[in-house]
Formats: C-alpha cells, structure tokens, sequence
C-alpha cells in the first residue's frame, strides 16, 4: 500500500533518492530502462532548463538545471554508503582495497570506503545525472576522482553485459515462434563508455585501475590480453626525462610518464578476462586523446572517416578539460557533434535487441556526461551548456574564488588593471588589440622601458602582435611553443641582456615548458591567463634578476567584462565585482608591500 502510495506521484520527485532505496531500484535499470515519451523529448528540444542552487558540505555551490525534473531537491546523503551503488560483483569486494589509498585513518563516516569527495561525487553519477566539477588539481584530488569514475563507468558496463548475456540465455530457453520484446538490452553499436584523458600516462592509470578493480585477490588474476603491447606503448621509461630540470609541483603532477597526446584504445570487458587493442566495435570501453578521436572521426569530404562507434556512448566522461584548452580546443568540439549519432551503416546489430531510445535516434537524452576540469573557462562551460542533454538532469559545482592569486605575488610591483570596453564578444579580439597599440605599447616605446615581456594567451592574437611589431620594426625577441631551442636561448638572452627590448611570450610556451624569464623589468599581460596560478607565477620571475627590487617595476593587465571568471581567479569576486561595474576603468594594486 505504501509503495503504491508513494508511487503514484504525490511524493515522488521531491524524494526520488530515498524511494529509490525504498524499492530498491538499481539505478542502472532505472536510467536505462526508462522511456521517455515523444513530448518529453520535445519539451527537452525546445524549453530551456530551469535551474535551482544548493549548497553541499563537500562540493559547496551547485547548480541543478533540468527541463523535465522541476521540483526535485538534489540532497547530499549523509548516510551514503556502497550499497546504494548496486555494485555489480566482484566491484564491492574489490573497491575498499584498491581505493584504500585515498582514505585517511581519521575517515570514521557510515561507510569507509569513500572520501568525502568522492561520496558526494558518487552520488550524482550514480543518479545519472551529468556532471561539471572544475576543481580537479593534479597534486591533489586529480586521482581519487579517476578512480571514483572508473568504479562508476565499470559497474555500468558490467550490469549492462550481464544484462545482455542473461538475455541470451532467456532467449535460447524461449520457445520457438515466441517473440518478445523483452530483450532490449543495447544500443546499435557496442560501445558504452567513453573516456577522454590529455596523455597516455592516464590510459595507462585507467586501464590499472580497472584491472584491480576486477582482480579479487592475488589467486584470482584476470586474463589481459595485449598487456605487454599496451605496457611498450603506453608505458614510460623514467630515465627519459631530462634530470635537474626545476619545475613547479603542479607540473610535476600533470606531465608525468608518457606525455603522447596521439592514442585510442578500445577495452572488451570478458566475463573473466579483459581485451586491450579491442576493434571499437568489439569495445566495451574506449580511451582515447581529443586528437586520437580527431583522426578517426576525420573531416567531411575525406574518404576515411568513421564515428559509427560513437552511435551508443552511454557515458563520456571528460577529464582535465583544461588541458585541451592547450591542446587543441576545436578536437573537442569535433568528437561532441559526432556522438550519438546514427550509424551510416547496420555493423551486423540484431535490431530485434535494440533498446528503442537508440532506434528513435534518443540516445543522447540518455548519455551522462562527466566532465573534470581544473578551472572553470567559458569554452568548457559551453560544453556543458550546449552538448549535454541527459534527461535527468545536469549539476555543475560552482564556487567563486574569494581570494585570487594576486595575493600570492611577494614581489613589490604596482599591478595596473585596464578595462577595455567592447560591444560584444566577438569584436573583443579587434578593440583589445587596437587598445593595445594605441594605449599601452606608446607607454612602453621609450628607450626606458626596456625589458618588457608581453604574455599573451591566444597563440592568434601572438602571431598578429608578431607581425604588427615586425612591421613597426620594434626590437623585439618571440617565444611561442613551436620555437626551436637554439631560437627559445638566443630569445632569453637577448631579453636578459637588454639588447631586445620586447619579449612576447605565448601562454602555452610556459604551459608546456615552464621557464623562468630573467630580467624582466616591465610585464604586459595582453589577456588574463587561463590558469589563475601563472598570473602570481610570472610576476614572481621578476625576483630572478639579481639587481634587487626596483621601483620602476611596472605589471600592466588588459581585461573586458567577458573575462569575469579569469578576473575573479586573479583577484577575487568582491574585487571583479567592483572592477566590472565601477565607472573608472583604470584600477591599481600594490603587492609585496611590508605591513
């Protein structure tokens, strides 16, 4: 009678997780299994999402939006715990060992095997709802949310082959001339899940953790086919890289072992074994880099070209989004329009086993989308805006820097901020640079500001500045990341020397190499940086000059009211609200000052 109660309505959505628990429903089915009517879908096409806030105790400020889930409260669960998770064996023996690293002694909450991160982070996915978490650090939490994701996206495959072979069973056991419709158990294509990481270093950590999470114990080893191939190609040798070379931690923690950014690599799921170097259409599990994903799905017009196994990705998962930001953006643009698609050809499916969220070409409303990223940048928000289209839902964490990294610049250096206004997004590009030229490079013509080193984020806006200093005949050396090493020496001694006056630096040059410039006197930043932590990490090369503190040290920063997010890392909100709305367009802070 309860259940029933419960059932018809009255409370559903507003406690959907505990009915969930109540009827013991496992999440897995009851996303999958769900089908949505032709005016839900409609509605999803053509109404925008209403969103709602909630603060949580772990992940702080989220924001729910949905179109068809209106009043449904998105709790934290305080008593989370494993079973929730409907772990698909041998996952819930499995999972205390492998994740135990991450758990500290002090852990006493109703389940141990969790970080309080993770708990939380595990609670949305297992919801199926998508998910934008834009504080993953290297140095920090960067491996106990891919061990998080890798639990999650291994017990959905699992379910969902158990599901099929059980089907087969039930179907060779039926009667003859009996046809049911019972058996829709998949998509049209094989693949489930697919994961998108920057290096082969973290196909390397996935595909460990996956085998440890299917190893029951030291007797029970699983069958891994390939895996000498797979450790040659994926692996590294530690004696490769360069020695005494200082670097930052962070850097440290991002470009270990095999930095390749060129791979895929499809992974069957067997019921005792495991198939690494599967052919896609055999995967279960694809990991692959936006630019191993590029030369497969190729362009229009080209013969070779393939995005077929894309048609019935159940989960992408995204992670170090900030990193394509250096890599090649438009990659990542180019594998978001090619999945979920319906395939150019049949690649032998039993149509009659074809769920029919995958005939009635729906099968994005039923993706989730799990998406990690260091920072939050409008390129990555749009993502997420624009290419997710679960039908239960998407929480973004959002929390606004109260701080920003200014505040960890110890040399003394007067920072100039400098509004340039523009009428829209698209014209920001022109009026920064006219700005430019016509404002700020004056300033710095004269024989007096020497030593002036112009970091610029956009490798387009570099190459216009190059050539515009070119044609003006300004002295000037250039470093981007395409520079030669003799070219990267002769530019950074010119610069120190002072027999170049100008230094233009590109953004992902220090990105990927992370130098110290000596002799910087004067800094130009042409736009914010997109990680919050160069801003103070350049500033502070100004100390690598031996000539002590000087008081014509200058920091000049050009900013737009489109750069809210970039200007709040670096300043902090109070700041960037008042920077953004003030009348005087000119703003100015001092650092390093002895209180």
């Amino acid at each position: 009678k309860s259940v029933l109660k419960l059932d018809s309505g009255i409370s559903y959505n507003s406690s959907q997780d505990s009915l969930l628990l109540l009827l013991h429903i496992d999440p897995f089915k009851q996303h999958m299994d769900k089908e949505l009517e032709e005016k839900e879908v409609e509605k999803m096409s053509t109404l925008s999402k209403t969103s709602s806030q909630i603060k949580w105790p772990r992940l702080g400020q989220l924001t729910f939006s949905s179109t068809l889930e209106k009043n449904t409260t998105l709790k934290p669960d305080k008593e989370f715990n494993v079973k929730q998770l409907h772990l698909h064996k041998p996952l819930e023996s499995t999972w205390p060992k492998v994740n135990k690293q991450f758990l500290s002694p002090t852990t006493k909450p109703s389940d141990p095997s969790f970080t309080p991160l993770q708990r939380e982070l595990l609670s949305i996915m297992n919801a199926y709802k998508d998910l934008f978490y834009p504080e993953r650090n290297a140095l920090t939490n960067g491996e106990e949310i891919r061990h998080a994701y890798c639990l999650h996206a291994l017990n959905h495959v699992l379910k969902a082959n158990a599901q099929v072979l059980s089907n087969n069973a039930k179907k060779r056991d039926q009667k003859p001339g009996t046809d049911s419709d019972d058996y829709r158990d998949q998509g049209l294509t094989r693949p489930k899940v697919l994961m998108i990481v920057p290096f082969r270093e973290c196909a390397l950590r996935i595909v460990h953790i996956l085998i440890s999470l299917l190893e029951v114990n030291d007797k029970r080893k699983i069958d891994v086919s390939n895996k000498k191939r797979f450790k040659g190609e994926f692996g590294s040798d530690p004696e490769e890289r360069p020695p005494n070379l200082k670097r930052p931690e962070d850097y440290e923690a991002v470009f270990a072992g095999n930095i390749d950014d060129h791979f895929r690599i499809g992974v069957a799921i067997l019921q005792k074994s495991m198939r690494l170097y599967a052919p896609f259409y055999s995967s279960d599990i694809i990991i692959a880099s936006p630019l191993g994903m590029r030369t497969v799905i190729g362009a229009e017009g080209e013969k070779k070209r393939d995005f077929d196994f894309l048609s019935s990705i159940e989960m992408l998962i995204i992670d170090q989004a900030d990193i394509y930001l250096m890599q090649n953006w438009e990659h990542v643009l180019h594998l978001m329009k090619h999945v979920n698609l319906l395939p150019l050809e049949s690649h032998g499916v039993d149509f009659s086993r074809v769920r029919m969220q995958s005939l009635n070409n729906w099968s994005k409303y039923y993706r989730q989308t799990l998406l990690f990223s260091a920072l939050q940048d409008p390129q990555i928000n749009s993502i997420f805006n624009k290419h997710c289209f679960n039908y239960t839902g998407q929480v973004a964490v959002r929390n606004v820097p109260l701080i920003g990294s200014i505040s960890r610049v110890v040399v003394q250096l007067p920072h100039v901020f400098r509004r340039i206004e523009a009428e829209n997004l698209t014209s920001v590009i022109d009026t920064r640079f006219q700005f430019f030229i016509d404002k700020v490079l004056p300033e710095y013509r004269d024989a007096i500001m020497s030593h002036t080193l112009i970091y610029v984020p956009s490798y387009f806006d570099y190459v216009r500045l190059r050539n515009y200093f070119k044609k003006e005949d300004l002295n000037f050396a250039h470093i981007c990341e395409y520079t030669k090493k003799g070219g990267i020496c002769r530019a950074r001694r010119f610069f120190l020397e002072g027999e170049k006056q100008f230094l233009l630096l590109t953004e992902r040059f220090h990105f990927y190499k992370r130098y110290t410039i000596k002799g910087i006197r004067n800094l130009i930043f042409y736009e914010l940086p997109t990680y919050s932590h160069f801003y103070s990490e350049i500033c502070n090369m100004m100390k690598a000059t031996d000539s002590g503190v000087d008081a014509t040290w200058t920091c000049t920063v050009l900013y737009s009211k489109y750069d809210a997010q970039k200007l709040a890392a670096v300043v902090g909100i109070d700041r960037t609200a008042q920077m953004l709305q003030s009348k005087k367009n000119v703003h100015l802070f001092v650092t390093g000052e002895n209180d």
